[in-house]
């Protein structure tokens, strides 16, 4: 006679308990009660888990291992999709290390929440409240905070499963595609078919998740006159760059712009008066510049500052050294950088939306109306309080690292600037600084890049308690400003 299987039974209080299962309920905790820390933890141990990996001899392509400083700094820079490298990508790493580069930068870019999410949905073809819940805020930053959030929202608490599937299926479709288109172009180059695959494939990868790293150490120099290949790398970083949910909304109602939320219309429109701005200032800053567009055609001209543009919603390619660009193209590529692309997209920076909604709250002020309206819609002011918290915080940890990078190295402040931008904002443009940084600076930059991938309100939201309900007001009293 068989016995009934005995059901797992808790431990009492006074039964000792392992060392897992004491470290699977205190994360089970933070995951129930703080979104916001659970990411950051689970980000964070990734991020350690690819040091480890990157430290191993298997990774590198030359003997020996790499140095503890390059590992972190490369496994910051792959999961925060940044692009930014103190090592040769190329020819440093073996090719068992840019297939840990190839996964890396697909879990940095989709999000490690929104990642699990679709695994579970994958293994159990169902999505529970809690995995909604935790996905939701991997995308919405205003629903990192515990408790209940209103559901005037791009993307509705019930249709986070059709945005995973979307996430899942827009990355795969995007990706695969590009690199066909690319395949004939990188053969025309010279390259052998398996290379060509492996390259363009490559390629493909790192424009849709922003993150601008090359297979080859001469990076795009083979293709800086090929258009066709250079339009397919702008193609990539666009569509990684206005961000899942706007792919989800255009999936749902390709020929109804009506039907789009207010978050979709600002990221699109924003988006495009950033990239024809960014272009005619290139042009403008750039044209008698012989180091950069001078000794070309207008032609040419207008090509090159049009990919340039795209590239600083943080692509991380380009056909040009940095460095020879004019001081005010510097500055005014710092500014396209900080701001960044979309919202829960491969993209970094503050995000276009947060640009939006701060300039629809100048033209309300300055209209005296008392609130913010887009498109027919009201905007309400804890989105203008988010965009604030955000700006300033962002602001605040380039200021901060700036100011300690150039304290470290003595480098000009124009190109300590840019790279601290880049690295805030994921960017992965470089004036060549990064390379060259003493191993405290590279620390500096690598904490830098964590804080802008992980989100400003997400770490914000994780150094705070939960959400409080305040049971009093204050008596008011209004500050001169301005």
């Amino acid at each position: 006679m068989t016995r009934a299987p005995v059901a797992a039974r808790r431990p009492s209080r006074g039964e000792p308990r392992s060392l897992f299962s004491r470290l699977s309920e205190y994360v089970d905790d933070i995951g129930r009660h703080s979104p916001a820390r659970f990411a950051i933890l689970v980000f964070t141990g990734l991020i350690v888990v690819f040091t480890l990996i990157f430290s191993l001899p298997i990774s590198s392509a030359g003997p020996g291992r790499t140095p503890l400083v390059d590992a972190l700094f490369t496994a910051v820079s792959v999961i925060c999709v940044t692009g930014l490298a103190t090592v040769d990508m190329a020819t440093h790493w073996s090719l068992f290390g840019h297939v840990v580069i190839f996964v890396g930068v697909q879990i940095g870019a989709i999000g490690v929440l929104t990642l699990a999410s679709i695994m579970g949905l994958v293994v159990s073809r169902k999505l529970g409240l809690r995995a909604r819940l935790l996905a939701a805020s991997d995308s919405n930053p205003l629903r990192a905070h515990a408790g209940p959030v209103p559901e005037g929202q791009a993307v509705r608490l019930g249709e986070v499963g059709g945005l995973l599937a979307t996430v899942a299926l827009s990355s795969a479709v995007i990706q695969v595609v590009i690199a066909l288109l690319m395949i004939p172009r990188v053969l025309a180059d010279g390259m052998p078919l398996v290379d060509a695959v492996l390259d363009s494939f490559y390629y493909s990868a790192m424009a849709f998740t922003n993150t601008g790293f090359t297979p080859n150490a001469e990076g795009l120099a083979a293709f800086e006159n090929d258009y066709v290949f250079l339009t397919l790398i702008m193609i990539g970083v666009f569509l990684g760059s206005i961000g899942f949910p706007v792919i989800y909304a255009l999936a749902r109602n390709p020929r109804n712009p009506r039907r789009w939320s207010v978050h979709v219309k600002l990221t699109l429109l924003t988006t495009a008066i950033l990239i024809v701005a960014g272009t005619a200032l290139y042009i403008v800053l750039e044209f008698d510049n012989p180091d950069t567009f001078g000794d070309i055609e207008a032609g040419p001209t207008v090509f090159q500052s049009l990919f340039l543009s795209m590239m600083t919603r943080s692509g991380g390619f380009s056909t040009i050294q940095v460095s020879d660009l004019n001081g005010s193209s510097l500055l005014v590529t710092d500014m396209l950088m900080f701001i960044g692309g979309g919202s829960a997209s491969t993209a970094g920076g503050i995000k276009v939306t947060t640009l939006a909604v701060l300039f629809l709250a100048a033209f309300a002020e300055a209209r005296g109306n008392r609130s913010m309206e887009a498109f027919g819609r009201r905007i309400p002011s804890d989105v203008l309080r988010l965009s604030v918290s955000v700006v300033l915080w962002g602001a605040t940890i380039v200021a901060v690292s700036s100011v300690l990078i150039l304290h470290i190295t003595k480098e000009p402040l124009d190109h300590v600037l840019f790279e601290t931008i880049s690295a805030f904002a994921t960017s992965g443009l470089s004036t060549g600084l990064t390379e060259r940084l003493p191993d405290s600076a590279k620390y500096v930059l690598a904490v830098t890049m964590w804080m802008g991938r992980v989100g400003t309100v997400t770490l914000s939201v994780a150094l705070a308690a939960s959400q409080r309900r305040q049971l009093f007001t204050r008596a008011e009293e209004r500050p001169i400003v301005g």
